[in-house]
């Protein structure tokens, strides 16, 4: 799965004392929850905030089977694997397997990295900093081209064309 966050310019949340309110804040800053959404009294009670905050961050160390989210969240399979994957690509979930006696399948299960959002921020934030060194790398390549081009004098393609 590809990493993915939306960065943005913002302040920390830490002057808000509601629980709600700042896990709302953060996954909007994030891009996790859609940041355009108008009614936020229906984002605060979708499934994706829901799954989120009732499943993942007030209870960490749970490790939550498919079935456990889709009964949690009373909704459906690919609505829960959606938002499974969207927690994914913030590398923030970790994957396993539970085998329950007598179950010959393990089934995956999936809890917040470490049981802990501020241990598995640390992914999040090594990802974000590999992210960053290879957009460097890239605009420092990018640059070298163009100083090779005006030193060859290569014409525009716009020019080329005539």
């Amino acid at each position: 799965m590809t990493f993915e966050i939306v960065v943005v310019s913002n302040t920390p949340l830490t002057p808000h004392d509601d629980l709600d309110d700042v896990a709302f804040r953060f996954l909007r800053q994030v891009g996790y929850l859609e940041r355009g959404a108008e009614d936020e009294k229906a984002m605060r009670e979708s499934v994706a905030y829901r799954l989120f905050r009732d499943c993942f961050l007030l209870r960490p160390d749970k490790q939550w089977t498919v079935e456990e989210l889709i009964t949690a969240m009373d909704t459906s399979r690919p609505t829960v694997y959606r938002h499974l994957n969207k927690l994914k690509s913030l590398d923030i979930l970790e994957e396993s397997s539970l085998k329950d006696e007598g179950e010959t399948n393990p089934r995956k299960a999936y809890r917040l990295r470490y049981g802990n959002l501020a241990k598995a921020w640390n992914f999040v934030e090594a990802n974000v900093k590999i992210a960053m060194e290879n957009y460097r790398k890239s605009a420092e390549h990018l640059h070298a081209l163009c100083e090779q081009h005006i030193q060859r004098g290569t014409p525009m393609k716009q020019e080329r064309r005539r």
